[in-house]
């Protein structure tokens, strides 16, 4: 009797596991919106389930794990799910859907009471983890079962090594159009091995008008984007010979993703119209097809290798942030991260903007990566801009230690990888916030020898002039930050130090003019608002003032004059001195607090 009543009990079951895609990122865009989505979808996929026979086991957060007695009757219960979310999204902006990703299998299960437990189990919701956002995956067990029995297309994944499970899964996808599930047309398909992470080809750009002269310049812009686009850290990037086996040719963007073993394609055209050029390039998800970034320049014809650096720059700067978007995005859903996934979730919230939210979520995920992996350099570099941002932007008392922090990290990280170019441009501002701007000037310039498209390196060096007293010389360097890359994360940082370089020179309505980009650009920059109030003060606009006084205290209640004063050490050069004391002159008067 005793062993009967420690004897576990089991049954084999089809086990369905799903969560929404993106959860975390919905949430950071809507709390309560997103809380209050999920409920509605809740409540007509609970009626789904109900329908389908099937049993609810538990729910977590955006997860749930079914059971249901029939394999065809969860397959039919998740196509049903999908169906019904695809069509509530429809009228949904496409970064705020809310789709889930599912996961099916047949096996034996433990019994706990209501709960369930074991491999069966775990390998659903690995499955999960590998499927497509509003897609479905199903082992190979369970796929035995309902091929020839429901309408739907399969394809094979291949056998999948899932995390902690002892042995290699095989899975199946079910195929889909873009939007909804494809109908059946016979047996599985095969696809190609996992593109890997951060791998784009750049297919020859087309040149509209055929004209033959233009071909050297339409082929060097694709050229260079391949070069320049392998700079971007853990990039892997086809070759130009391959990328010009297309030239000429008609394609479809997702057999060349299989064909190449890519994740993005950036295809392009340009077209010249009287004394203008137009290059219209877009970044197309190769999985799917799905168009994930578009651009358009209009440029007057000029100097046409002039224009192809301005062009290439901007367009590789732009899309280093649209790939890491894209890897976070993939990344999030993961329910297994690796190192390199919470890496793209950190760079993410980063360049969301420089705000005490965004950089403790970033801290997490960057510290989450070293304890994964302790020598990673990514990581690495990005708690060391983390720590040099707070203290840089104010959002700290502890200055000093976090600049010591950020120092000691970045060095690790050169120690491991020398030629990295980001994290010299930290270490740059490392040595340019604690007093050493002349030695922050050569890194920033080692930088942009070894990436010359980094335009905050250029930003660097025109705030470095300020502290040596050559405010003059700043915005030029800028201006140069902004040809590169006029959208960039931090634009709104460069347009401050432009403002603050024109404070310093006494030049309050240019400051003006400068700082009021910042806001527009970015209205989360805390000393933007508080440098926009002291130009205006020193202007006698008083009723302007206070308002950007309150938007700084909004944003950073904590935020006092004495703290900005203690900023002093940031040079000794006695004209930055001078010209500083204007700046606190200009607060005091429009009301920022004392502290």
């Amino acid at each position: 009797m005793q062993d009967q009543q420690s004897r576990v009990g089991r049954r084999l079951s089809a086990i369905l596991a799903a969560d929404v895609a993106g959860y975390s990122r919905l949430m950071g865009l809507d709390e309560i919106g997103t809380v209050r989505s999920l409920r509605e979808h809740r409540a007509v996929t609970d009626a789904l389930i109900a329908k389908h026979g099937g049993r609810i086991v538990k729910t977590a957060g955006d997860s749930l794990l079914l059971e249901f007695s029939s394999v065809i009757d969860a397959v039919e219960c998740a196509l049903a799910m999908q169906a019904i979310m695809a069509e509530r999204n429809e009228s949904v902006p496409q970064d705020r859907r809310m789709q889930f990703r599912i996961g099916i299998n047949l096996g034996d299960i433990l019994i706990e009471g209501d709960d369930i437990h074991g491999d069966g189990v775990n390998i659903a919701s690995r499955l999960e983890s590998i499927a497509e956002p509003g897609g479905i995956c199903v082992s190979a067990s369970a796929y035995d079962q309902v091929q020839g029995k429901v309408a739907v297309e399969f394809t094979d994944l291949g056998e999948q090594n899932l995390k902690n499970i002892a042995r290699p899964v095989r899975a199946y996808a079910v195929a889909r159009d873009g939007h909804g599930v494809a109908p059946r047309s016979g047996a599985a398909r095969s696809t190609p091995y996992p593109a890997p992470r951060l791998s784009i080809v750049v297919l020859p750009f087309d040149n509209i008008g055929g004209d033959p002269e233009q071909d050297y310049f339409v082929d060097g812009v694709t050229e260079s984007l391949t070069t320049d686009l392998s700079r971007i850290s853990g990039s892997f990037v086809i070759a130009r010979n391959t990328a010009f086996s297309y030239k000429g040719k008609s394609f479809d963007v997702t057999q060349v993703g299989r064909d190449l073993k890519v994740r993005y394609v950036l295809e392009g055209s340009v077209q010249r119209g009287g004394n203008r050029l137009r290059v219209n390039v877009q970044l197309i998800d190769a999985e799917t097809g799905h168009h994930l970034w578009a651009e358009r320049f209009d440029k007057p014809i000029a100097d046409f290798l002039d224009m192809q650096d301005e062009i290439v720059s901007r367009l590789a700067n732009t899309l280093d942030t649209q790939l890491v978007a894209a890897e976070a995005r993939r990344a999030e859903s993961s329910l297994s991260p690796d190192a390199m996934d919470l890496i793209f979730q950190g760079k993410f919230w980063m360049n969301k903007g420089i705000t005490p939210q965004y950089l403790a979520q970033a801290r997490e995920f960057f510290q989450r990566a070293l304890e994964l992996d302790p020598r990673n350099v990514e990581a690495l570099g990005g708690l060391a801009s983390i720590d040099t941002t707070a203290a840089a932007g104010y959002l700290t008392d502890e200055r000093a230690a976090r600049f010591l922090a950020a120092e000691t990290a970045a060095i690790k990280a050169l120690s491991l990888a020398p030629e990295h170019a980001r994290i010299r441009v930290t270490l740059g501002a490392v040595l340019l916030f604690t007093n050493r701007a002349a030695q922050s000037i050569a890194e920033f310039e080692r930088a942009l020898t070894l990436n010359r498209n980094l335009a905050v390196a250029h930003s660097f060096i025109g705030l470095a002039k300020c502290y040596l007293g050559r405010a003059a010389e700043t915005e030029a360097h800028v201006q140069d930050a902004l040809r590169l890359s006029p959208r960039d994360a931090l634009a709104y940082w460069w347009m401050t130090w432009a403002g603050m370089a024109k404070l310093y020179l006494g030049r309050d309505e240019e400051a003006t003019m400068w700082l009021r980009r910042t806001s527009e650009t970015n209205r989360n920059d805390i000393l933007s608002h508080f440098a926009l109030a002291a130009a205006l003060a020193h202007l006698d606009r008083f009723d302007e003032a206070r308002p950007s006084v309150q938007a700084g205290l909004a944003l950073d209640p904590t935020f006092t004059l004495c703290r900005y004063r203690a900023g002093a050490v940031l040079s000794d050069n006695k004209i930055f001195l001078a010209q500083r004391e204007r700046v606190y002159d200009g607060m005091r008067k429009a009301g920022v607090p004392e502290g």
